[in-house]
């Protein structure tokens, strides 16, 4: 499969030592809220590329990340009343509530998928065990650091996602793409705030490591063998059916694959996390950033323009 993007992919690789840095910090960020109102039979399960593993990968994803996203926001309002610096405190408000809205709207998309006969409430079920019986659990220090590793893999994911836009037109299901190109963008828009919170407040590597491996192992492993049970529970017929076994090949190509998958093609930038002197915005998006607020946001055509509800931006406290 060849990928042609509209703009070129970019790189701005910086080698300092890896320490907060206020000239790293990203412009403050609005916070958007949209309306999908998901309706269940409108739901394309072969959404990613119209292979169903691979479309599945997606859906667990979506359900899991509520989860993250929750961990995400109670660990920032913990840590943002410990800072000093008070633009990254406002920073930080931004992160909060457009993860807010993200949990929101997945929850919603989640619904969707219910009624589309996927494994939801299971799915919720094994989420709410790993959170709540692990992550959560967790002292403050190592929650800081996950949530930074969690955000780091929400960054690769989106920098791929931007830079395969056709991917999201491979459906006609213009809501799905909706919300995944929404949240990539902020993703991406909001990268580097987890991060520079965990260096503000701690920038022990050794710390930030250990929070790297499980979010790892939620990502590319858990949520990777909970998609296997999805095409069965929708379609049970699949067990037996050539054209889903003929295609899972391609779905595996299309998440973990060298040349072009999501997590495949991306391996250097997902384990760059691990070098002393790594940055989020050592990865420059901002090309992308600027292309994708007129792609997604423009009021005339833009892909969100239909599902936009108003934005408001949190007040600086000095």
């Amino acid at each position: 499969m060849q990928f042609i993007h509209p703009i070129k992919k970019t790189f701005n690789k910086v080698f300092a030592l890896s320490q907060f840095d206020a000239q790293k910090q990203s412009s403050i960020i609005p916070i958007r809220h949209m309306n999908f109102d998901f309706e269940s039979a409108k739901i394309d399960p072969k959404f990613y590329m119209n292979a169903e593993l691979a479309s599945a990968y997606f859906a667990s994803l979506s359900i899991f990340l509520t989860y993250g996203e929750d961990l995400v926001i109670d660990t920032a309002r913990y840590h943002r009343d410990l800072l000093q610096d008070a633009r990254l405190k406002q920073r930080v408000s931004s992160l909060i509530g457009q993860e807010a809205l993200h949990s929101k709207l997945h929850e919603e998309l989640n619904d969707a998928y219910m009624e589309k006969d996927l494994p939801v409430k299971l799915f919720r079920t094994l989420a709410g065990w790993v959170f709540d019986y692990g992550f959560n659990r967790l002292p403050q220090p190592m929650k800081l650091s996950l949530m930074a590793g969690i955000e780091h893999f929400t960054a690769v994911l989106a920098e791929y996602m931007m830079n395969h836009e056709q991917v999201f037109f491979s459906s006609q299901d213009e809501k799905q793409r909706a919300i995944w190109m929404w949240h990539m963008l902020e993703e991406s828009e909001h990268k580097d705030i987890a991060y520079d919170v965990f260096q503000n407040l701690s920038n022990n590597y050794a710390l930030r490591i250990a929070g790297f491996f499980p979010a790892l192992i939620t990502i590319l492993v858990l949520i990777s063998a909970a998609s296997l049970l999805v095409p069965f529970y929708r379609e049970p017929k699949n067990l037996i059916r050539w054209q889903y076994w003929k295609d899972m090949p391609r779905s595996f190509q299309l998440i973990f694959g060298l040349k072009d998958g999501v997590y495949g093609s991306s391996w250097k930038h997902i384990f760059d996390y691990l070098r002393p002197s790594f940055h989020p915005n050592d990865y420059d998006t901002s090309d992308f950033l600027a292309y994708y607020k007129e792609r997604l946001l423009n009021a005339d055509n833009g892909v969100l323009a239909p599902y936009f509800v108003k934005e408001f931006t949190p007040t600086l406290k000095v």
